[in-house]
């Protein structure tokens, strides 16, 4: 069955991909909005939402929603940890999706980072480096926060243990921490790496994006999805059965 979809962020850099890479998966977008416009009128006649706005208006977008009592899918970043961790309750009232990366490839990279810290435990120091344009407003990318968090998790560890670059006399590097290091410049659409440091060995698990049509089809695929599911949030691992 055709998908028909609300755009919001439609003049973005992401939005402009997903309108690009409707055609080619049947989805057809119906409304193409941006932060701030009223969305009502439009939500009565899509099967979901896409958005790749502005932080700043994703309350806004998911109450919409949550009225309307739509399906959306998030991929806008840059939310403090405070505002994500309230805005996905929120978001639990419809079915949604919300990543910070859609690509099929860097989902198989946060479910082969998972692995890899759980065999390799806390032998290894883990730090993970990321690459974007110029233009990205937010830092670390979404992405690398994902991979900060499956690290986090299977070390056992808070966000205290995180060390976003490092500078001065710091002392050896200590079992606990994780490092974060973010890079900005040219037109990069978006570059990851985790590395995994033992003694005599590295493991290191990169993805590296060209072409931003990688997200948007992912995108479009979890609109596909998600609209039949129940209320409640998942992410790219649930779409693609990798959990």
């Amino acid at each position: 069955m055709a998908l028909s979809i609300l755009l919001n962020g439609a003049r973005g850099k992401m939005g402009r991909a997903v309108t690009a890479a409707a055609a080619d998966t049947g989805a057809t977008i119906v409304a193409a909005t941006d932060q701030g416009d009223d969305l009502a009128p439009s939500l009565a006649r899509v099967d979901a939402v896409v958005d790749f706005s502005s932080h700043l208006g994703t309350r806004a977008l998911i109450e919409a929603c949550a009225a309307a009592g739509k399906p959306l899918v998030i991929g806008t970043t840059g939310h403090s940890a405070e505002a994500r961790a309230e805005l996905l309750a929120l978001a639990a009232r419809v079915p949604c999706v919300w990543a910070g990366n859609f690509s099929v490839g860097v989902n198989l990279l946060f479910a082969l980072t998972r692995r890899a810290a759980r065999v390799l435990g806390d032998d290894y120091d883990v730090e993970v480096v990321e690459m974007h344009h110029r233009m990205k407003k937010d830092s670390p990318s979404g992405t690398a926060e994902r991979l900060l968090e499956i690290v986090l998790e299977e070390h056992r560890l808070d966000r205290t243990a995180l060390r976003h670059g490092r500078q001065g006399i710091t002392g050896e590097r200590s079992r606990s921490e994780v490092g974060i290091h973010s890079l900005r410049g040219g037109d990069v659409v978006g570059d990851h790496t985790v590395v995994f440091a033992g003694t005599g060995e590295r493991i290191e698990l990169t993805h590296r994006a060209s072409d931003r049509a990688v997200f948007a089809r992912g995108a479009l695929r979890a609109a596909a999805w998600v609209r039949s599911q129940p209320p409640g949030v998942y992410d790219m691992q649930d779409v693609l059965g990798l959990d």
